[in-house]
């Protein structure tokens, strides 16, 4: 069972139908909802374009230059289904994730696999004018199929994140789940931005490994955040 399988499986099993992930940005107006069926969905399409047309596998390193967005989520939870590491530094990756704005960062990092730029867009729309042998994933991701299974098991002792093994995350993410008192019937409104291993742990692991939803706000208005917090029927602030 990779760490992916450990955290949506339950959920699926659970409430498939569910939201598991509403998106705000507030600079955008953009608002998009997840249920935990399309999540998974989305990735085991990434996960399916990790393997196939990048060769990601069990003990490859990827870094994700990428702000906390549902697509992040859905690229990180596809990483670790094949097996891969994430890792903080571009250099050390074989492949690297990101998004226009830090273009130029992973190109300099010159990853031995190679890089996969996200637009973030709503509308699923690529980035024109990418450089030679970048790979642009919205237009690439649409191709794979929405199942994934690996070609090889994935075990939890294997290295997730930082250093970290697959077992070593899931069993911090249960501990600050507990910790901040989370549950199946958690939604946590939450303004952190995962850049952090903490943060991405709480942000986001920690929702997942009790069984709860995320609403994630991107560039917050804070005027706004209250409005949110009651129309979504939130129970928790990160």
């Amino acid at each position: 069972m990779s760490l992916t399988s450990a955290l949506l499986d339950p959920i699926l099993r659970a409430a498939p139908a569910r939201p598991l992930i509403t998106f705000y940005d507030d600079a955008t107006g953009e608002r998009i909802e997840l249920s935990a069926v399309t999540t998974a969905n989305w990735v085991a399409k990434a996960a399916n374009l990790l393997r196939d047309e990048c060769d990601v596998e069990p003990g490859g390193r990827v870094a994700v230059l990428l702000p906390a967005h549902w697509q992040t989520a859905s690229v990180l939870l596809a990483a670790w289904s094949c097996g891969a590491e994430v890792v903080g530094e571009p250099a050390d990756a074989d492949w690297v994730l990101c998004d226009r704005d830090r273009l130029d960062l992973a190109l300099a990092a010159a990853p031995s696999g190679g890089l996969l730029a996200l637009s973030l867009d709503a509308f699923g729309r690529g980035i024109d004018g990418l450089p030679d042998g970048v790979i642009d994933f919205a237009t690439e991701v649409r191709l794979h199929g929405d199942e994934f299974a690996p070609w090889s098991p994935v075990p939890l002792s294997d290295p997730a994140l930082g250093g970290l093994s697959a077992d070593d995350l899931l069993a911090r993410a249960r501990s600050r789940a507990a910790d901040l008192g989370l549950d199946a019937g958690s939604r946590v409104l939450s303004v952190k931005d995962w850049s952090a291993r903490e943060d991405l742990v709480d942000g986001l692991l920690a929702v997942l490994a009790a069984g709860g939803s995320l609403v994630q706000v991107a560039h917050p208005d804070q005027t706004r955040l209250e409005r949110k917090y009651e129309s979504e029927r939130c129970t928790t602030r990160l």
